[in-house]
């Protein structure tokens, strides 16, 4: 997350820099960020069949840390010779929770992205508009978007045809229903995402 320069400047005065060499591991808790005054940072993290997801490199001005992160394991590894000064999530309330959740959501759609197979792909991200735009409709959670089969494919890089086979296979199994136009309901049975 980048920040301006007004905010980076007050940042800085409450800063206490340290330098990490190429290769050294950032250290996190839940409630702190590492402001980077200089060098490059990779952050990513390993799917549960030990398939590493990148979630993206960072340099001067951005802050990095779990309060930005849904995800667990977290890693910052440095690329290059970094300074960066550690900030308290207290002393950073001055940065909108909007862009914290814009980052969470990113890096969820980024996760399930990442999933070796289409229908996995497609069932994750089904579960993740559940979730984020769905409500609840008896037993059943309804997404009420105008989401077309080619929609879903151009989201998950799918063809149309792909996720056409995919979402009958779901209906199949019942997990998904169409009860009518621009409406998707999942079944509750399905589980949360965890990332």
């Amino acid at each position: 997350m980048t920040i301006d320069i007004l905010e980076q400047e007050y940042l800085s005065k409450n800063l206490e820099p340290q330098t990490f060499h190429p290769g050294a591991m950032l250290t996190f808790t839940a409630e702190h960020y590492w402001l980077l005054r200089e060098g490059v940072v990779k952050t990513y993290t390993w799917t549960e069949e030990g398939t590493p997801i990148s979630f993206g490199y960072w340099s001067t001005n951005d802050l990095i840390g779990y309060p930005t992160s849904p995800c667990y394991p977290f890693y910052a590894k440095c690329l290059t010779k970094v300074e960066a000064g550690f900030i308290s999530a207290a002393q950073t309330r001055k940065i909108i929770t909007l862009v914290q959740r814009q980052i969470i959501q990113n890096e969820e759609i980024l996760f399930i992205l990442r999933a070796d197979k289409m229908y996995q792909r497609l069932k994750q991200i089904l579960i993740w508009l559940g979730q984020k735009f769905g409500r609840e409709v008896g037993t059943d959670r309804v997404i009420q978007l105008r989401l077309t089969h080619q929609d879903l494919a151009e989201l998950i890089g799918a063809t149309r045809v792909t996720i056409t086979k995919l979402i009958n296979q779901l209906e199949n199994e019942d997990f998904l229903f169409r009860p009518k136009r621009n409406t998707i309901a999942l079944r509750q049975s399905f589980p949360e995402i965890s990332i």
